[in-house]
């Protein structure tokens, strides 16, 4: 028999959710997840996708993923330690490295396994983490994970963190200490300060480690935040996705090679979950490879992201502070947020309300996500019909 306890929480807080307007309705696609998307029936502008390059509907990319199918068939079979690790594993993690600069990469299920992966390899209960306020979900449960002394920080601000890392140093109680920072902070697009961050490292001998999910394929020629910053051999960890700009799904950590060999020995996902797939590993190969030899694509997305940010701030939409092609349209209000977003919606434009807790009260959202692969066109029909919603609800 059916908990009743359990059915009475679901049923209790899922009508909280609802009630409060903080229930997520997830959208079936009836396509493919690229400029255009079709949603009911209905074709929509898309700007709500990470797909920052275009890439994850690339045919380059289906071929490779179709001939690995038929060369590996399509699964792995197995954990990497036993015998799930393919050839075109391999292939991937050193081209991963190439990329990112570094001596060696392992790559990972998702991005989000990486940081659950990661941190609690190299940290535990007699060290302390100093963990930047507006990091990713991933890193906070994977802070949790460790055990670790979670110590946070003030969003990139660099006095709050050397006055906190030469606190814990000079506490003596603990062995080791990590900075972690998102290298593009998702929500409003800015850039972490790596230089600072680096010398505050040094100053205080951190462990420094850095989550370019949304920085690589965009920053540094696409290498990443790291490389923008040219501090490829500063950085202890560098994490990233295989979801976004690379376009297809998985997540790396690259660094020194026994950093690698480390978390391929003590790294609980990589030691119990099945191996990436043969046409996802072949298909990132794929993707990282036409980001090696190109820099098209990453024009074309900045190209883009500069022109929607100036068609919205001219209009008089808040766009914040952001730095790269994330474009956040700041409204405040929780419910005019949403009700923007579904107005945006029915006119032909999709792009969701993000609202507490994702971000702090009081900043309710729509944030855009252009793309390499969007024309001039479609970022012009998106802009009139921003304009025309924005002035019926009073926005601009």
């Amino acid at each position: 028999m059916a908990s009743k306890k359990l059915a009475a929480f679901l049923q209790e807080n899922l009508e909280d959710l609802k009630s409060r307007g903080l229930y997520n309705v997830i959208d079936p696609l009836e396509s493919p997840n690229g400029p255009v998307i079709k949603i009911g029936g209905r074709e929509l502008i898309n700007l709500s996708s990470n797909n920052y390059l275009g890439l994850a509907t690339d045919e380059r990319l289906k071929k490779a993923a179709i001939e690995a199918v038929k060369e590996f068939g399509v699964g792995a079979g197995a954990v990497r330690t036993i015998n799930g690790t393919l050839e075109i594993h391999v292939n991937l993690e050193k081209k991963i490295a190439e990329f990112k600069h570094t001596e060696a990469a392992i790559a990972f299920q998702s991005g989000f396994n990486c940081n659950m992966a990661a941190i609690s390899a190299v940290m535990d209960k007699n060290d302390a983490i100093l963990s930047d306020e507006l990091n990713h979900a991933s890193i906070i449960d994977g802070c949790r994970l460790s055990k670790a002394k979670i110590i946070r920080f003030n969003h990139s601000d660099m006095d709050d963190l050397r006055a906190k890392a030469k606190e814990a140093k000079e506490s003596g109680q603990f062995n080791k200490i990590m900075v972690i920072t998102d290298g593009v902070f998702s929500m409003d697009g800015d850039i972490a300060k790596l230089p600072e961050i680096v010398e505050i490292a040094e100053e205080f001998d951190l462990i420094t480690y850095v989550d370019d999910a949304h920085g690589s394929g965009v920053l540094g020629n696409g290498a990443g935040t790291v490389k923008h910053f040219g501090l490829s051999d500063k950085i202890d960890f560098q994490i990233g996705t295989l979801s976004k700009a690379i376009g297809v799904i998985g997540g790396y950590v690259a660094g020194k090679q026994d950093l690698i060999d480390w978390l391929k020995v003590r790294s609980r996902p990589f030691l119990f979950s099945t191996a990436l797939t043969p046409a996802d590993v072949a298909a990132c190969t794929k993707a990282i490879e036409i980001l090696i030899d190109s820099t098209e694509l990453q024009e074309k997305l900045w190209n883009n992201g500069d022109y929607l940010k100036k068609g919205l701030k001219e209009l008089g939409f808040d766009i914040g502070h952001s730095e790269t092609p994330i474009t956040p349209c700041i409204i405040g209000d929780e419910v005019l947020a949403q009700q923007f977003s579904k107005r945006l919606n029915e006119e032909g434009v999709y792009a969701k309300a993000i609202v507490f807790p994702t971000v702090p009260r009081g900043t309710g959202r729509v944030r855009n996500m252009p793309t390499a692969a969007h024309t001039r066109e479609m970022l012009d029909q998106a802009i009139s019909i921003y304009e025309k919603v924005g002035k019926e609800l009073g926005i601009i």
